[in-house]
């Protein structure tokens, strides 16, 4: 019974408990598959969140912004606005007890312990919730990425997936060979080049649909982290690539992009590319920026006048 905000607080410290334990158990357990290991960070993360949750609506009851905290500490030491009176708080709460009880005849004591173990059997469902999809949509955006890709994923692990062993390409594959940076190649030979972005021609690198496959590549794979490394910290793990990136980038040891990192970060004039073929109106060329399209346009007249 939790019908106080003392019991209710009482109540979430001794679930915040429970799941600490519940946790340090389930992890002591080796899984004897990879849908087992699968199942059971789910089963870690989701009660990682719940704590989290938990945790949060503790912080909120100890700000006491409201006061009741601290109105339902004075009434139990019988404090009222005209003084202390110690019975009749006793009976207030006696009173209060009884209320409970009779609107809730049918109340009984549950063994919170069966209860929580339940949780160690679950083979939880391996989707995004709408924070999940969020996080996800944010990491792609830290790289640089759109997230029109997300709204066509399967919200469960694909049958291709085998519970997170495999990548699930296909798609990929499809717009890589029927692209103009790609060729006609084999499904086997695709994953072994997918991640060598380097070895495409800088000039097909720099188009409108190199981009948007680079996106969709980098949204698939943080998709497919995120379900299959649900504890992993995602966060920490950009940052890390972000700054070594930098590093590179600026000491211009990119693969495909070696030396390409000097004055201030920006591609020699050289290698500014526009493929219009790629852009329907005007409206989506001047996305690109006045100044990249002034770019084009000094290296198109350098060109003609040689």
């Amino acid at each position: 019974m939790s019908s106080t905000l003392l019991e209710g607080t009482r109540a979430s410290h001794e679930e915040v408990e429970r799941l600490e334990r519940l946790i340090v158990k389930d992890l002591q357990n080796e899984p004897s598959s990879n849908k087992d290991r699968l199942f059971q960070s789910h089963r870690v993360r989701n009660m990682i969140d719940q704590i989290t949750t938990t945790t949060h609506k503790l912080v909120e009851i100890y700000e006491d912004r409201d006061n009741a905290r601290k109105d339902e500490i004075a009434a139990l030491g019988g404090q009222t606005a005209t003084g202390t009176n110690v019975f009749s708080a006793f009976y207030d709460r006696l009173k209060e007890i009884r209320e409970y009880h009779r609107r809730h005849p049918a109340a009984r004591v549950v063994d919170a312990t069966d209860e929580y173990e339940q949780l160690l059997k679950e083979e939880p469902q391996i989707e995004f919730s709408g924070e999940e999809l969020e996080l996800a949509k944010s990491m792609a955006q830290k790289t640089h990425a759109s997230c029109m890709f997300f709204s066509g994923l399967p919200t469960e692990c694909d049958v291709q997936e085998a519970f997170g062993r495999y990548l699930d390409m296909h798609e990929l594959f499809n717009d890589y060979i029927n692209s103009k940076f790609g060729e006609p190649i084999e499904y086997t030979s695709y994953l072994d080049i997918f991640s060598q972005p380097h070895k495409i021609p800088p000039k097909l690198r720099s188009t409108r649909q190199y981009r948007e496959y680079l996106e969709k590549l980098l949204e698939y794979l943080i998709y497919f982290f995120q379900r299959t490394e649900p504890l992993q910290d995602l966060d920490r793990i950009f940052s890390k690539v972000i700054t070594e990136f930098e590093e590179q980038w600026a000491n211009g040891s990119v693969p495909g992009w070696e030396n390409k990192g000097e004055e201030n970060g920006h591609v020699p004039l050289q290698h500014t590319v526009i493929d219009l073929d790629y852009y329907s109106s005007v409206e989506e060329l001047m996305e690109v920026g006045p100044e990249k399209l002034k770019e084009v346009r000094a290296e198109f007249v350098a060109d003609s006048s040689v």
